[in-house]
């Protein structure tokens, strides 16, 4: 699934040094955030949100805050007024109303998880010390899929080659911390203290549970987990569809790894008609497969039960609740303070009935006018990007009329799904918070395994209508806009068009573009892994690709730390590539006439300082770590800057030339889509 991820609220600013601006309501733009002594020319993401930068501080309980948080903060506000209201009153046994209301005043009922202790955690624990074989610890792990973390992780997933088929997958999986790199780069010091905080929260977990010798186990854990990252594959291969898509069958697995029960994994996650798994990568489930057949199974045991505390800690008590936060929010993300506990409930209840509560959201906050302006939008994105197909100098025509035939399938998806999940089957108990949790990701893994060999669902989706993101999916060649993330500021029925194509024009724009980005260019417009491009056109454009990759790779993000231009050159294709077509999208909407000057400031400024506000943030050094070694998305401030540098239209807008810090002569711009 290719999102958006922190494709932060597109809300929109901005001043220019030496222009007035008109008031935000007839502009959609923010006249606070801007730094007068900085120039477009030189940093168009400091020239729009430098005053903001320097105004402000993270709170402590966040790793990060901008633009996008704030536009989750405001979806999460919404959800907990109509998750309280549910609460406070009796609704009808059975409702889906009940069960949020249940689900969400267990977990807030601290009291209650205090007293439990680790009582409701006693059947799991007493399941794990009963695995007395190789074959009880799989089939064990397989019925553990979706509750607690496994090194291997099964998953179905539309088949690459038969896209209207649902397959078994499998993948690497089983590192408590961020990646493989937190494992094995030994002389990186801000990366050794993540593995001190670890060591030391495995040290009490193993504590909470009796261990005679703490701190030993937690080593004997984590040397488990060093050597399952030395078999992982780097977030680059992992992200290249054609290598990752490895069928083997069963019997396959089972030669090539023995003494591991493959079928027991497979039949215990309720998989017993598999005729082959997609393997993603295979190096390193066979390794781990010998992992999990030749280290000792009390040490095998020992991470299970660590694991299974970590996974459950919301719901357990303090003591655990806050390790838990000092390893996965402080040492991970810098944060010094966890999120409110309603916060905490809000992403829970999201996590268990998140389209029951994504019903109940889209009825009060997403009016039908907005599915009618974006289905608009996107009708005239998609021409734009059909029309910049045509003009492309370094693509063959066969080429361009597979892609032209490809965008001619592509289905959008705007606000919520046509048809919502059943709940009705899932348990949900006053009360029980442990309980709650467990019942809610074992029903959805049910549900998970149940569509194996089946149809794909052509209408489910992979986000729920409250998430603040949007994405393209290859196998189904869809683009997909949950109803939170079309609102001010990235959505604004009320702001000038300039704007608005800058921002949510930007992010349809980029939802195209991943099916023409290095990954998403390899399927076709049936969902198929299938190379419809001719050599030389592929050539061409894997070079232009490579330029890119450069490009990124020279920014230093933290200390020491540069870009990985190619684990983030996907985004960045989807971030210019949309961005151009937004730009020309929104030429399109002005049908030769020139647009509004509002505020001293044209058409195509406005654009562009859309574009740039949507990028406000501030990140905490751990969480920028954390991003860097497995996020595929370039901090903002680089997605701010680095496509516009490689549009004419930017240099055009603001009359840059050469000395500008963002001047890049047109030869030397970076054209793909």
């Amino acid at each position: 699934m290719k999102t958006i991820y922190k494709l932060s609220a597109l809300a929109l600013l901005a001043q220019l040094s030496g222009h007035g601006l008109a008031s935000p309501a007839a502009t959609g733009l923010d006249r606070h955030g801007f730094d007068a002594q900085v120039r477009a020319q030189d940093d168009l993401y400091r020239a729009v949100n430098g005053q903001w930068i320097k105004a402000t501080a993270i709170p402590g309980d966040r790793a990060v805050i901008g633009t996008f948080t704030d536009l989750s903060d405001r979806a999460d506000a919404r959800l907990r007024s109509i998750v309280e209201g549910l609460a406070a009153k009796p609704q009808r046994p059975g409702s889906k109303e009940a069960q949020i209301g249940a689900f969400y005043s267990a977990y807030l009922d601290l009291d209650a998880i205090e007293r439990a202790g680790l009582a409701p955690m006693q059947p799991l624990l007493a399941e794990i010390d009963a695995i007395d074989s190789r074959a009880a610890l799989a089939q064990w792990q397989g019925r553990m899929q979706g509750r607690v973390l496994t090194p291997l992780q099964l998953d179905v997933l539309p088949d690459f080659k038969q896209p209207g088929v649902n397959r078994a997958l499998l993948r690497q999986s089983g590192l408590g911390l961020p990646s493989r790199d937190y494992y094995l780069k030994a002389d990186d010091a801000r990366m050794a203290r993540a593995r001190a905080a670890y060591i030391a929260y495995l040290t009490l977990l193993a504590g909470q549970l009796g261990e005679p010798a703490p701190a030993e186990a937690a080593q004997r854990v984590m040397a488990l987990e060093q050597r399952i990252a030395a078999l992982h594959w780097d977030e680059v291969e992992s992200r290249d569809s054609v290598k990752i898509y490895n069928p083997h069958t069963p019997a396959q697995l089972q030669g090539l790894v023995p003494a591991y029960d493959w079928q027991g994994l497979l039949a215990a996650a309720q998989m017993r008609q598999v005729d082959k798994l997609v393997v993603w990568q295979p190096s390193a489930a066979v390794g781990i497969a010998k992992l999990l057949a030749e280290e000792p199974l009390a040490d095998w045991k020992l991470y299970q039960k660590l694991h299974s505390l970590d996974a459950h800690a919301a719901v357990l008590p303090k003591t655990i609740r806050e390790a838990r936060f000092a390893f996965r929010g402080t040492a991970l993300t810098g944060a010094s303070e966890e999120r409110p506990r309603w916060q905490q409930g809000i992403n829970a209840v999201n996590e268990a009935l998140g389209e029951a509560l994504g019903q109940l959201y889209v009825a009060k906050h997403f009016p039908a006018a907005h599915k009618a302006r974006m289905q608009a939008l996107v009708a005239n994105l998609m021409a734009a990007f059909g029309d910049s197909i045509d003009t492309l100098d370094w693509m063959s025509a066969e080429t361009k009329a597979q892609a032209k035939i490809k965008l001619s399938k592509y289905s959008v998806k705007i606000g919520y799904p046509d048809a919502w999940r059943d709940y009705g089957a899932l348990q949900v108990r006053a009360g029980d918070a442990l309980g709650n949790r467990d019942r809610a990701v074992a029903f959805e893994w049910a549900r998970i395994a149940a569509k194996l060999g089946q149809p794909v669902d052509r209408g489910e989706w992979g986000m729920f209508p409250q998430q603040v993101n949007a994405y393209y999916e290859p196998t189904t060649n869809e683009i997909v806009f949950p109803a939170a993330i079309l609102q001010p500021p990235f959505f604004d029925m009320k702001a000038d068009d300039a704007v608005n194509y800058g921002a949510i024009g930007a992010i349809i724009g980029h939802e195209i573009s991943h099916g023409f980005d290095d990954d998403g260019s390899q399927f076709d417009g049936d969902g198929m892994l299938r190379n419809w491009w001719t050599e030389t056109d592929r050539k061409a454009f894997e070079a232009v690709g490579a330029k890119l990759v450069k490009q990124y790779a020279g920014y230093e993000a933290i200390p020491g730390k540069q870009v990985n231009g190619q684990l983030t050159l996907g985004e960045n294709i989807a971030d210019l590539s949309g961005l151009q077509v937004a730009y020309k999208a929104y030429q399109r909407s002005l049908k030769g006439k020139p647009a509004p000057v509002l505020g001293g400031l044209s058409g195509e400024q406005r654009f562009f300082m859309g574009w740039s506000q949507g990028w406000r943030e501030k990140m905490r050094e751990e969480r920028s770590l954390q991003l860097l070694t497995a996020d595929p998305h370039a901090p903002a401030e680089f997605r701010a800057n680095g496509a516009p540098v490689n549009i004419d239209a930017f240099h055009q807008a603001f009359g840059t030339k050469p000395g500008d810090k963002l001047y890049k002569p047109s030869a030397e711009r970076i054209r793909i889509w």
